[in-house]
């Protein structure tokens, strides 16, 4: 049967069935805890925490960030 056939809910019960068959039960809860939509205005705490910024100040923060962390990880 073709997907654009199956009813939603039949699309979810496959799509379960597929994630636990193919990670087992734990893998498939850890997978489904990731979907999380989570809360707050996304785009509003953006401008906050970028205020006043430039594109660039932006970037050599997270360059300097990615250092730090490959600095740890060799420790």
């Amino acid at each position: 049967m073709a997907i654009r056939h199956l009813t939603l809910t039949r699309i979810r019960e496959k799509g379960f069935a597929a994630l636990l068959k193919t990670l087992g039960p734990v893998g498939m809860i850890r997978f489904l805890q990731q979907l999380d939509a989570g809360s707050g205005d996304y785009t509003r705490e953006r401008k906050r925490l970028h205020a006043g910024l430039t594109v660039g100040q932006i970037a050599q923060g997270i360059r300097e960030l990615r250092r730090s962390k490959r600095a740890r990880a060799r420790v």
